[in-house]
């Protein structure tokens, strides 16, 4: 299976994205912020950093990139996308998914191991986990904090959407402690912590977040043997 990572300028993680889909068991495709052509992946990442340094709004640039338009449409068609951190701002501004991602309440940078609570495991990128299953991995930013209407987010109560929450504290004021939320299809994921720094012994807190990343291979498998 190939995933593909975005490299939009200001991309701080996409070498780490590549990484933890090759430990996965994938072929990691580089996408270009420039160039629209897809280059026959099976999913897509798009990786955290500062996309064209967040000179106006977090992923408002970046949701405009020419690579963009094929990953919405792709996106739509069912392709799996996973957007981290800054990945997940993008996926907010392009309307793939709800809401948006604020600076956090105490206008403090964060970086520290943090623990999530999976709550949806019937995604593309979860269903390697148990919901009510804790994970240990980092989360690093300033403008990581959730918000939504209550009718947008009571929607995503209610729908399951709300794929993880952080527990033994909230980093950032997240309304309802989320960290993670996916599309009424599944395929399509933000997380505002990074799975792909915790997929090795020597660097990361835990392994935690290979899950991610296996998880679509296997969701890639069970459709395709479902063809």
């Amino acid at each position: 299976m190939r995933i593909g990572v975005v490299t939009f300028p200001g991309s701080l993680d996409d070498g780490d994205a590549a990484r933890a889909a090759r430990l996965a068991g994938a072929e990691a495709v580089r996408l270009w912020h420039g160039d629209p052509e897809l280059h026959g992946v099976d999913a897509v990442i798009l990786p955290g950093g500062f996309s064209y340094g967040d000179y106006l709004r977090c992923g408002a640039i970046a949701r405009f990139a020419p690579v963009m338009e094929s990953i919405i449409d792709a996106a739509r068609g069912g392709m799996p996308v996973l957007g981290i951190c800054n990945g997940f701002q993008v996926l907010c501004e392009a309307h793939l998914l709800p809401g948006a991602l604020t600076r956090n309440q105490h206008l403090h940078f964060r970086n520290r191991d943090q623990w999530l609570r999976v709550d949806t495991a019937g995604t593309a990128w979860t269903g390697e986990f148990t919901a009510g299953q804790e994970i240990l991995i980092p989360v690093k930013n300033g403008e990581g904090c959730y918000v939504a209407d209550e009718r947008t987010l009571d929607e995503l109560e209610a729908e399951g959407r709300i794929v993880a929450r952080y527990v033994r504290g909230n980093p950032n004021g997240s309304q309802r402690d989320i960290a993670a939320i996916t599309n009424e299809a599944g395929n399509v994921v933000g997380i505002m912590p990074h799975p792909e720094h915790a997929v090795e012994a020597l660097t990361g807190p835990s392994l935690d977040g290979l899950g991610f990343f296996t998880s679509v291979l296997r969701h890639l498998g069970d459709r395709e043997l479902a063809r």
